[in-house]
């Protein structure tokens, strides 16, 4: 276990037990969603990939995207 879970874990033990089971399971449904993420990537084809690029390509050149400044505005 690395230095920084141990300190996570050391300082969710502190915490109400309501409050540590409401973190852990967060923490348990994104370990989860990272493992079917990676499964997913994983199993994914080069054929699947290459499709995929193809939709992107389409969509750009339709002009059917938002682009990045609206969809993450500046904080300035």
């Amino acid at each position: 276990m690395t230095e920084l879970l141990e300190r996570a874990i050391a300082q969710l033990k502190t915490l109400p037990v309501a409050e540590q089971d409401a973190i852990a399971t967060r923490l348990l449904a994104e370990i989860e969603d990272e493992q079917r993420w990676k499964t997913q990537f994983e199993s994914t084809t080069d054929a699947q990939w290459d499709r995929l690029a193809d939709m992107v390509r389409q969509e750009i050149t339709a002009g059917d995207i938002t682009p990045l400044a609206e969809v993450f505005p500046s904080e300035q």
